[in-house]
């Protein structure tokens, strides 16, 4: 078992028990996070107040954009892997990003103005596809910081998701009150600002990482550009899928089929046995986890939708704006985050933590009991009591942190060093399915809305008691099958990679030199 020393040996460049580059990607994806959650806050109001979409239109708009959004780290994950590395993937994901998010100011007349419409979705797309250069090797890189076997990699990505929310919750905050307070444009722009400081912070730092995340082998400069090159254009494919919204459920339908048969296909046909296991075991866990996402992601959509309509906002005599409610989550997750953390590693050396299929489990029952609850509250009147939107995110969140961040963890550990990019981006095109499932269903939740406020929450209530229960009936599923699964992930003979590797770094570690590049895994 790893000892509290760094995968290289050098116990110095610790801090609170970590590798100091783990706090340079916490901050850097903190304002990463700051400006997408920021933006996610509005979009949803953007597209029925001032684009004046219907809320069925705006829930698969909605979904259709952030599927897309988990879609694009397969590419960025591939290109890592085979070409780029990580760090600079990270870079040049984080300028799209800026770009992209400075473009949202760009709101032009309003309704259905063609011109101003085109550079939304234009914004939209640079998002889109800065996010697939960030999003997946950014938590790699967090992986390659620790051995496989080494316990804290559990409260690492615990750390790690902190970041995420407290950019998540500050950006809600802040960006959300901006933008219904004094006018889109401030709240958007201050989500531009946060992506640029999340740039600035990851460039400056860079010495921290110590050589973690490079390119696999020497890049030329034609090569390096023509793999940005590659990004723009996707840009440009971006632009048009976020505009037809059916043309991305079905590629989620081929490309997701397609990616699981050439997984599957790999470990049967190039990995040993145990190996192979594993990554099943994965296979699990990602399918398991598009549900999750298809009803934790109302929150952004029909969830914010019915807070805005159906819920006294009411707090201390002040009316707060419903974008505002979106921080909820992620206070939650800053409040919650260190204790989670500590109980999984303090159950963890008593050998009693619960496997993470048996996490798994308790997310998906903790999220249908979320649902089930604000059901409960919305029934005693016409306005719905703001207490049980924080009873709601609370479920939520719990659940979340059962699967999220022991979700990464799990994809980081199971993966072979070679495929662990592919792996990640497995996860989180897993997470894209969820995403634009979860706009079908908010879409479902506002179809009915032209009858009337009363009969535009019922439907609502309806959706939400149907899915609370299908939810608790899954989690109550996995959890009993998590067992099996556990076998598939032979933890007890799980190794670290690159051992010898990491023996050799240690020397020119310790006498304070960096090597140029990681050694390839």
């Amino acid at each position: 078992m790893a000892t509290a020393e760094l995968p290289h040996g050098d116990s110095a460049g610790t801090f609170l028990g970590h590798p100091k580059g783990l706090f340079v990607l916490f901050f850097a994806e903190m304002w990463e996070r700051f400006s997408y959650y920021g933006m996610r806050a509005l979009l949803i109001f953007y597209l029925t107040k001032h684009w004046l979409f219907s809320d069925g239109e705006a829930g698969v708009i909605y979904g259709a954009y952030t599927a897309l959004v988990y879609i694009t780290p397969v590419l960025g994950g591939y290109l890592a892997d085979r070409y780029l590395g990580q760090r600079k993937a990270v870079t040049f994901g984080a300028v799209l990003l800026t770009f992209g998010h400075f473009l949202m100011g760009f709101e032009g007349s309003g309704g259905q103005d063609a011109s101003a419409l085109n550079v939304f979705w234009l914004a939209l797309a640079f998002i889109i596809v800065g996010s697939g250069f960030l999003k997946a090797n950014i938590s790699v890189i967090v992986g390659q910081l620790y051995p496989r076997t080494d316990v804290r990699r559990d409260g690492a990505y615990t750390i790690f998701y902190m970041g995420i929310n407290l950019g998540a919750f500050l950006g809600s905050l802040l960006c959300g009150y901006l933008g219904e307070t004094y006018g889109w444009a401030y709240g958007f722009g201050a989500a531009g600002f946060g992506m640029l400081l999340g740039l600035l912070v990851f460039v400056v730092f860079k010495p921290l990482l110590l050589g973690r995340g490079e390119a696999p082998a020497p890049l030329s400069k034609g090569m390096e550009w023509g793999l940005y090159a590659i990004g723009v254009l996707a840009v440009g494919v971006c632009w048009w899928m976020v505009q037809n919204q059916s043309v991305v459920g079905t590629f989620l339908g081929i490309a997701g089929v397609a990616l699981l048969a050439y997984v599957l296909f790999t470990a049967v046909v190039k990995l040993e046995p145990h190996d192979r296991d594993r990554i099943f075991a994965a296979m699990f866990l990602i399918i398991g986890s598009i549900l999750f996402w298809a009803l934790f992601e109302q929150a952004g959509s029909s969830l914010n939708l019915y807070t805005d309509r159906h819920v006294d906002r009411s707090i201390f005599g002040f009316e707060v704006p419903a974008s505002v409610f979106q921080s909820v989550n992620a206070a939650y997750i800053v409040l919650l985050a260190p204790l989670f953390a500590a109980a999984w590693t303090w159950l963890g050396r008593r050998g009693l933590e619960p496997s993470a299929p048996a996490k798994f489990g308790l997310a998906l029952m903790q999220l249908g009991a979320g649902f089930l609850v604000l059901v409960a509250g919305a029934a005693s009147g016409n306005l719905t009591p703001v207490l049980f939107i924080f009873l709601i995110y609370l479920l939520h969140t719990t659940g979340e942190l059962c699967l999220s961040p022991v979700g990464l963890s799990a994809m980081n550990r199971l993966a072979p060093a070679h495929m662990a990019s592919l792996i990640m981006g497995s996860w989180f095109f897993a997470s894209a399915t969820g995403n634009f499932v979860a706009g079908l269903i908010a879409a479902a939740t506002g179809s009915e809305r032209a009858s009337g406020e009363g009969a535009g929450k019922q439907v609502v209530l309806d959706v939400y008691n149907q899915i609370g229960w299908i939810a608790v009936a899954v989690g109550v599923g996995v959890l009993v099958i998590s067992p099996l699964i556990k076998k598939l992930m032979h933890l007890d003979t799980l190794k670290d990679d690159d051992l010898a590797g990491d023996a050799e770094l240690a020397e020119p570690q310790a006498a304070g030199i960096r090597p140029a590049t990681r050694p390839a895994e």
